[in-house]
Formats: structure tokens, C-alpha cells, sequence
């Protein structure tokens, strides 16, 4: 029986070292076919690369005007990286704002009102989510710069023209800096000047440390120097403005919690007479004074939690 348990056992571990012998070389082959950011993938689909560079630009909203693309809101919506279009983005977050206040009313509160709220929320949430999406996107930016400086100032050394230094971030890096490199380096390659494409992948960023960037490299065009060594020190002073930003923002860690707490706890603590006592707050959720109450309190809320952000954010 011993034996018969050892056969056993070796089968098993056969079994199982086979299987991950199978699954290592799938995985390995699958993670060699995987592009690093939008472009390659694009360019893997057997496309050009100048239908590679108008398809991105599609993408980006940077080719082609809506009467829904207002200057500011189009100018957010290139710089959150949304490739959704304007319109289809207004009706699903116009489409979501319904469907909130849908659900306050079947909750009590006064279809009149309900319809007087849904035109500023369908307002103002398109905003706050490009915003978000925006703030996020420069967060990974702003991760993704120094290194980026660095490859190109490797490319720099070995001999390579900035162009193709460029080129290399846009093959070497993934989203959002990546593509965004890769479309100043499809620019470069139909006709473009450097400069302007610095100048067009700034506007379609908007990230504050980029104009370093830029502005070295302009100098560079125009007065000559030697611009491995100002990346060199602009990728230092980029990462230790990211240190000090990252230590400021951990100081001032105490204010952000308290609006975080402040503004949970009258939403929790209504959750749970709602969930304990669900009859509670029935006899009052039909009375309009109500909802002129709440509207007021969150109001209130709201303000005290700006003036707290704004005292506990710098900028540099």
C-alpha cells in the first residue's frame, strides 16, 4: 500500500509540473505578444502608421469639432484621455444623473424637484468625472516622466538624434506616456517640426512638469547645447519635486480625513436608521421641508469640505 501511495504522489506532481510547464509557455508567449500602450496595439492590427496617427487623434478629439464640443469642456475631455466621444459621454452621464435622481424620487422625494435637479447634475457630473479621470491621468504622467528623460538621455548617449530617442519612449513605455510620445514621433515623421509637436503633445497633456521639457528642447533647436545634460537635471529636479509634492501631501494627510470623515459619517449614520429602523423617517420623506433640509445640509457639507481641501493642498 505504502508503494501504491508513492506512484500516487508521483503521478500527481507529474500532473501538476506538466500543467505549469504548459501554462508558463502560454503565458510567456502571451506576454511577448502584448503591446505596452494604445499605439502598439494599434499598429498590430496590420494598420499604417499614418492611420495609426488619425486614428488616435480621433480618439483624443484632437481632428474634428461637434457643436457639443465647448472649448473648455473639449479642452478637458483631450486631457482626461478620453476616447469616448463628447456626445456619446453627455448622454450616458446625463443618462446616470436620471437615473440617480429616479431613485431619490422612488425613495420620497418630490418629482418636481427631481426634475428641477436633474438639468444642474447632468451639468456638473461630465465635469467632475473628466476631472477625476484627468487628475488620474496626470498622476501616472508625471510617474512616467523621469523615466521616460532617462531613456531618452540613454538614447542621447548612444548617438541617436532626439527624434528617434523619442520614438524609443513611444515603443518602450506604456499608456499615458507612451502614446503620447508616439504621436509627437508620427508628427515628426509627416511633416511636423520637433517643436511643434512638443508644443501639441503639451496641449493635449496639460501636465505642469511638461513645459520643462519642452522648453529645454526648444532652446536646444534653436541655441544649440547639449541637451543630454539639461535632461540629465531636469529628470532630477522632476523626481524631487514628486518627493517634495508626495511629502507635503503626507503632512497634510490629517485635514483630507477629517472632510473624509466628516462627510461619511452623516451618510452612515442615515444608512443605518434607514437599515434598523426603516419606518423612521417615513411620516417625513413626502414633506417637501424635508428635502429643503437635506438639500441644505449637503450644501453646507459641501463648502466646509472645499475651505478643508483648500487648506490642506499647495501648489508649487
Amino acid at each position: 500500500m505504502s508503494s501504491l501511495y508513492v506512484i500516487y504522489a508521483c503521478a500527481a506532481l507529474f500532473g501538476i509540473l506538466v500543467a505549469e510547464a504548459v501554462y508558463l509557455l502560454f503565458a510567456g508567449r502571451s506576454d511577448r505578444r502584448t503591446a505596452v500602450n494604445r499605439r502598439m496595439r494599434l499598429q498590430e492590427q496590420k494598420l499604417t502608421q499614418q492611420q495609426v496617427l488619425v486614428q488616435l487623434r480621433k480618439e483624443r478629439g484632437v481632428e474634428g469639432r461637434s457643436l457639443l464640443s465647448l472649448s473648455a469642456l473639449r479642452k478637458l475631455r483631450i486631457q482626461s484621455g478620453l476616447a469616448m466621444p463628447l456626445p456619446k459621454f453627455l448622454a450616458v452621464t446625463s443618462g446616470t444623473a436620471l437615473a440617480i435622481l429616479l431613485g431619490a424620487v422612488m425613495l420620497g422625494l418630490p418629482f418636481r424637484m427631481g426634475l428641477l435637479a436633474w438639468p444642474p447634475l447632468a451639468a456638473v457630473m461630465p465635469v467632475l468625472v473628466l476631472r477625476s479621470m484627468r487628475n488620474r491621468r496626470h498622476k501616472q504622467f508625471g510617474i512616467q516622466l523621469p523615466e521616460a528623460l532617462e531613456l531618452i538621455t540613454r538614447s542621447l548617449k548612444a548617438g541617436h538624434p532626439v527624434p528617434v530617442a523619442i520614438s524609443m519612449v513611444a515603443r518602450e513605455m506604456a499608456d499615458p506616456i507612451g502614446t503620447e510620445f508616439g504621436l509627437v514621433a508620427d508628427e515628426v515623421t509627416y511633416g511636423s517640426d520637433l517643436v511643434t509637436a512638443l508644443h501639441s503633445m503639451y496641449g493635449r497633456v496639460g501636465h505642469e512638469d511638461l513645459p520643462l521639457f519642452v522648453t529645454a528642447v526648444s532652446i536646444q533647436a534653436t541655441s544649440g547645447g547639449n541637451l543630454r545634460e539639461i535632461l540629465d537635471g531636469l529628470s532630477m529636479v522632476i523626481r524631487e519635486r514628486g518627493k517634495l509634492k508626495r511629502k507635503v501631501r503626507a503632512i497634510s494627510t490629517e485635514g483630507r480625513m477629517s472632510a473624509y470623515i466628516l462627510t461619511a459619517v452623516p451618510a452612515l449614520l442615515g444608512a443605518a436608521i434607514l437599515v434598523l429602523m426603516p419606518h423612521f423617517y417615513s411620516e417625513v420623506l413626502h414633506v417637501p421641508m424635508t428635502w429643503h433640509m437635506l438639500g441644505g445640509s449637503v450644501v453646507w457639507l459641501l463648502i466646509g469640505n472645499a475651505m478643508m481641501f483648500k487648506m490642506a493642498s499647495f501648489k508649487f
